[in-house]
């Protein structure tokens, strides 16, 4: 009895795995240090879209770019109870804990969280507090905690609005800075969050108000005070956490908010569409200095895959944490996440710019419901090349393949290496920096400043690479297990003539240059003879440089001149199919294939819905040969899929075990 009385004990003092906290985030100096004074940089994602909808995100247009006019058109096609279910499954699934424990596989190390206050304290009742929205809170903390994730909270959405933009769903006169009740429900607001999470180690700290952009007078005195007002509420129900100010102008302006009134505070300024030089910053250098308090990224994104390795750089070099912008949207190149846009949710997109006539009830809740189930990171696309330019093109030039390219094979275009622009690839137009929107002309499947649009071809990945210009670049990392010489094509389409294509194997020129014909269209492909490639076994990198543009690029294919006699032990009986399945694969695999006669062979995989999903091989095989076809499932979500083999009118079919 005395025993069983000593476990109960310690079980209930023992830490828990996710309980082992590190102390409380705090300022030492310059530094963001743990509560153990290790200096900490933070390396963060923010969750953009599931507490706070914005327009774009979700392909509207300006008329309903945020969350009150998002609300209030759903309502009035479906009606507030549907409405109500619509928000419920979408925040369901746009943040689930899967979410969290993948964020932190990616590696961050931290989340911002923004906030709108009508989630936490309804419109027209001050003084009341809604649970729901601090259960959703609460909710995200625990799963931060088991992954030992700092979360820190940003009131994006104050009352009134503190811009007159979308991102603080302004709705007209009075805004926060025009309305002395709006300023007190929001410190008020701020003293009942501190007052609830006033222990919670894993809480990083409270990022006061998110892009303010108002006219506030040359020194700003409005906004010092109200962070002054804020602090103080704060510091009577809780003085464990750091405290984020943001300037005026869109976290940019910080004129008036030194010198720093709190010990435990940090500056926190948002960067976007400018260059990732010194100068840019310098200014906050200074304020860094000046104040003796740290600095943080706190909003950062939107921009090319270089724009953000550059970025990251320039703030790790400058000892400057950072939260990156956002971690999923719908149908978008420039995050890690990227939900399906479905054909009805289309169609209420049509209807709210006025194209289309009116849905039923029945089909609008339809549409809006498969959207918010599209949104479970399961069913998201993944891109990996984004979540390498955070955080390992930073610190290197290497290349990384982006899927496995085995050769005898096809190297699709628009599965180049990932890795820093002039070493992976290059491109004229590769990042925005105030006078280039955009970097990706065809804004499809990757984030580099490589032109990539959807490709009707067969064999084909799903895209293919245009807007070719001279000086521009791709290197792949191909797998060679069969050395020898190899006859090199490549698929092209071109409006115009004139376009020509240089080859290169790790830095050496391997022929001459190869004319591109003028093919009748951009999407009229034909394939051109490319000479051939001497390759030793080995991993090598392949390169295909691009000179006087106007042609497109589907894929290269290296393979063995056939031979015309085959010994009968070499030729298979029947037709044979192979994969790694059991075991699973994540994000590439190969699939290898042979056949008893030379004839043409369709390698396809299709979902369990039978719909094809790619093209592995289209064309001609010979007579026991092995073919290996790599298949680069990064964009697919998580699930079984099937291998079909059809040949002279038998097939295969074998399965694939997908897991992320």
């Amino acid at each position: 009895m005395i025993l069983k009385r000593y476990v109960v004990i310690l079980l209930l003092i023992a830490p828990t795995a996710s309980g082992i906290g590190q102390g409380f985030l705090r300022a030492s100096g310059t530094k963001i240090v743990k509560g153990t004074g290790e200096e900490i940089l933070l390396r963060g994602i923010g969750l953009g879209g599931w507490l706070v909808p914005e327009g774009y995100m979700l392909h509207l247009d300006t008329s309903m770019n945020s969350y009150s006019k998002i609300r209030s058109a759903v309502a009035a096609l479906i009606g507030e109870a549907n409405t109500d279910q619509f928000f419920q499954l979408y925040r369901a699934n746009y943040v689930r804990r899967k979410d969290i424990d993948q964020i932190a596989l990616w590696g961050f190390n931290s989340i911002r969280l923004p906030m709108h206050y009508v989630l936490l304290t309804p419109k027209d009742q001050p003084g009341v507090y809604l649970e729901t929205g601090f259960a959703l809170i609460d909710s995200l903390l625990a799963w931060c905690e088991a992954n030992r994730l700092y979360l820190i909270l940003d009131l994006h959405c104050a009352p009134g609005g503190q811009n007159k933009d979308n991102i603080s769903d302004y709705g007209g006169y009075p805004s926060l800075w025009e309305s002395t009740e709006y300023q007190q429900r929001t410190v008020d607001l701020w003293k009942k969050i501190a007052e609830r999470y006033a222990t919670k180690e894993w809480i990083g700290g409270y990022d006061l108000l998110n892009e303010t952009a108002f006219d506030l007078g040359a020194g700003n005195a409005p906004l010092r005070a109200l962070f002054i007002t804020m602090t103080n509420a704060i510091r009577q129900v809780d003085t464990n956490h750091l405290i984020f100010v943001e300037g005026n102008w869109y976290a940019t302006d910080f004129s008036g908010l030194s010198p720093a009134w709190d010990a435990n505070m940090a500056y926190s300024f948002h960067k976007y569409w400018n260059g990732n030089t010194v100068g840019a910053i310098q200014y906050l250098l200074d304020l860094r200095v000046n104040t003796n308090r740290p600095l943080w990224l706190g909003e950062s994104g939107e921009n090319s895959n270089a724009w953000f390795t550059d970025c990251v750089r320039l703030m790790e070099t400058n000892n400057i944490g950072w939260s990156w912008w956002p971690h999923k949207k719908v149908e978008s190149i420039a995050g890690p996440l990227s939900a399906i846009k479905n054909p009805e949710y289309d169609y209420l997109l049509q209807y709210w710019r006025g194209e289309v006539p009116k849905p039923t009830v029945t089909y609008a809740v339809a549409a809006l419901n498969q959207l918010a189930t599209n949104l479970d990171i399961d069913r998201c696309l993944f891109h990996p090349d984004v979540i390498d330019a955070l955080f390992r093109q930073p610190g290197t030039t290497a290349l990384k393949a982006y899927t496995t390219h085995v050769i005898p094979g096809i190297v699709y275009a628009a599965d180049y290496d990932m890795g820093v622009i002039q070493s992976a690839y290059n491109d004229a137009d590769y990042q925005n920096t105030g006078s280039n929107g955009t970097w990706n002309q065809g804004w499809a499947y990757r984030n580099d400043g490589v032109d990539i649009e959807p490709c009707s071809d067969i064999p084909s990945n799903g895209y293919d690479v245009g807007w070719t210009a001279t000086g521009e670049f791709l290197n792949f990392t191909i797998a060679v297990p069969d050395p020898g010489t190899y006859t090199l094509n490549a698929r092209v389409a071109g409006g115009a003539a004139g376009g020509k294509m240089l080859f290169r194997i790790d830095g050496q020129i391997v022929n001459s240059f190869v004319d591109v014909p003028m093919t009748g269209g951009w999407q009229n492909w034909e394939t051109i003879d490319c000479g051939t490639v001497t390759l030793t076994a080995g991993s090598h990198v392949f390169n295909s440089s691009f000179f006087f543009g106007g042609f497109n690029v589907n894929y290269f294919e290296l393979t063995k001149p056939p031979t015309s006699v085959f010994a009968a032990d070499a030729i298979p009986a029947v037709l044979s199919l192979s994969q790694n399945y059991p075991n699973p694969f994540n994000p590439s695999t190969v699939v290898s294939f042979t056949v008893p006669r030379t004839g043409r062979v369709a390698l396809t995989v299709i979902d369990l819905l039978g719909r094809t999903v790619a093209v592995l091989f289209d064309g001609q095989a010979v007579a026991g040969r092995a073919y290996m076809a790599a298949l680069n499932a990064s964009r697919l979500p998580s699930g079984m899929y099937l291998a079909r083999l059809s040949f002279d009118g038998s097939q295969i079919v074998r399965k694939m075990l997908l897991t992320k």
